[in-house]
C-alpha cells in the first residue's frame, strides 16, 4: 500500500529535515521503495544526502514548472530503494510564481500522480512555513508526520500547523490525515522535555510515536558528510531512534490495512 508522507512544522530547527532524511533512509533499508521529495528551498534534504546542489541543472521546480518530467530530475542516493526529487535555488521562487499557476495548490500532487505506482513511500520534507509550498505538499499527501521540538516555545504555532491541516481537509484535501507527532531533540537529563511530552500527549493522545529522537552531536553532523545516520553512525543512539521510529511508521500502515 503506497503511502505519501509530509513532514511538517512551519518552526524552523525542529529536527523536520533530520527526520525526513533519516526515515526516508530506514524505510528503503527495511525493503521499502522509496522518494524523498525535498519541498524546502535551502535543499538540506538533498545535500544531506550527498547531492551536490551546485551539480544540479534542475530539479523539483522545473518539474512543477512544467519544463522538466519528474523522471528526468531524480536522483539516485547511496541507499538502494531510496531516490530524491531534489531542491535547486530555483525553488525559492516558486512560492510567488505558483500563485498564477492553473491548480496552483495541486502542482506537486499532479506531478507525484506520475510515480506514485513506483513507491511504497513518498516523504515530502515540507519548508519551515505555511506558504503554497507547504500546502501543495500537504495536499499532495495522505498523512503528515510532525515533529516536535522538546523545548519550551515546542507547542507555540502547533495549533495554527493543525487549523492549516484542517483547513487544507475543508477545502482541498478530504482524506488528508495526522499520522502522528514525535518529538525530536530530547535530552532526558531535562525535566522540561518530559513537561513538553506530557503536554504533546494532551494535543495528540493517540498521535505521539514511542520513538523519540535524542539530541545528538552525530545527528547534526551526518548531513554535512552527505550522509544519513544509517551510513554515519548506524549504531548510536540516534540511529536507532530513526530505526524504530520507521519500523513503527510500517507497523502502523499494516495495522491500518489488516
Amino acid at each position: 500500500m503506497h503511502r505519501t508522507i509530509a513532514i511538517v512544522n512551519q518552526k524552523g530547527g525542529v529536527g523536520k529535515t533530520t527526520t525526513a532524511m533519516n526515515l526516508a533512509a530506514y524505510l528503503a533499508d527495511m525493503g521499502k521503495f522509496v522518494l524523498l521529495v525535498d519541498m524546502d528551498p535551502q535543499g538540506n534534504a538533498t545535500s544531506g544526502l550527498g547531492i551536490s546542489r551546485d551539480d544540479l541543472s534542475h530539479g523539483l521546480y522545473e518539474a512543477l514548472a512544467g519544463e522538466k518530467r519528474i523522471h528526468d530530475v531524480v536522483n539516485n542516493t547511496a541507499h538502494d530503494g531510496l531516490r530524491v526529487l531534489p531542491a535547486t535555488m530555483n525553488l525559492a521562487g516558486a512560492n510567488i510564481e505558483l500563485v498564477t499557476m492553473d491548480r496552483r495548490e495541486y502542482r506537486l500532487h499532479d506531478l507525484l500522480d506520475e510515480v506514485t505506482h513506483a513507491y511504497d513511500y513518498i516523504i515530502v520534507d515540507c519548508p519551515p512555513s505555511l506558504g503554497l509550498l507547504t500546502i501543495n505538499s500537504l495536499v499532495a499527501s495522505d498523512e503528515v508526520l510532525i515533529p516536535v521540538q522538546a523545548e519550551y516555545y515546542a507547542l507555540e504555532g502547533l495549533g495554527q500547523l493543525v487549523r492549516t491541516i484542517e483547513l487544507v481537509r475543508e477545502h482541498l484535501k478530504p482524506e488528508l490525515s495526522i499520522l502522528g507527532a514525535v518529538i525530536t531533540m530530547f535530552d532526558k537529563r531535562t525535566r522540561l522535555s518530559e513537561e513538553i511530552m506530557h503536554e504533546l500527549y494532551k494535543y495528540f493522545p493517540d498521535g505521539i510515536f514511542r520513538s523519540v529522537i535524542p539530541r545528538t552531536v552525530r545527528l547534526a553532523e551526518a548531513p554535512s558528510f552527505g550522509q544519513s545516520i544509517a551510513h554515519y553512525d548506524p549504531k548510536g543512539k540516534g540511529a536507532r531512534a530513526y530505526e524504530k521510529l520507521a519500523r513503527e511508521v510500517i507497523e502502523r500502515h499494516e495495522n491500518h490495512a489488516i
